[in-house]
């Protein structure tokens, strides 16, 4: 049986990779055991604060650091961290959003975009 990879998988994955046990990594995020425990059984969402600190303390990559904020996010039902302030200071952002839900763009529209964003920056 397949499931989703949830933030708590992702959690507990990257603090085994340091080498690090829950209580540990709950003492350097000044959180209970039992609360860190909670975030990565599911049961509780993770804080921003929480969130803020992590791609620090596990040694985070840029990518695992995206990972890490899309997992979050999905378990919030809400935007990743790193992208509300982008979307609400420019209105172009949201217009394209908007338009590309109103057209239903697919995810091979998507990479062409994302593909053509890249060449023009490099």
């Amino acid at each position: 049986m397949n499931r989703e990879k949830t933030f708590g998988d992702f959690l507990i994955a990257k603090r085994m990779e340091r080498e690090m046990s829950a209580r540990q990594l709950a003492i350097k995020l000044d959180y209970s055991a039992v609360y860190i425990c909670d975030i990565e059984k599911n049961r509780r969402p993770v804080p921003d604060e929480i969130l803020e600190k992590l791609p620090s303390l596990l040694l985070l990559s840029e990518a695992e650091t995206e990972e890490m904020y899309d997992l979050a996010a999905r378990s919030r039902h809400t935007v990743s961290a790193d992208l509300p302030e982008y979307i609400m200071e420019k209105d172009i952002v949201r217009a394209a959003l908007r338009t590309a839900k109103k057209h239903n763009v697919t995810d091979k529209q998507w990479e062409d975009f994302i593909r053509r964003i890249t060449k023009e920056s490099d």
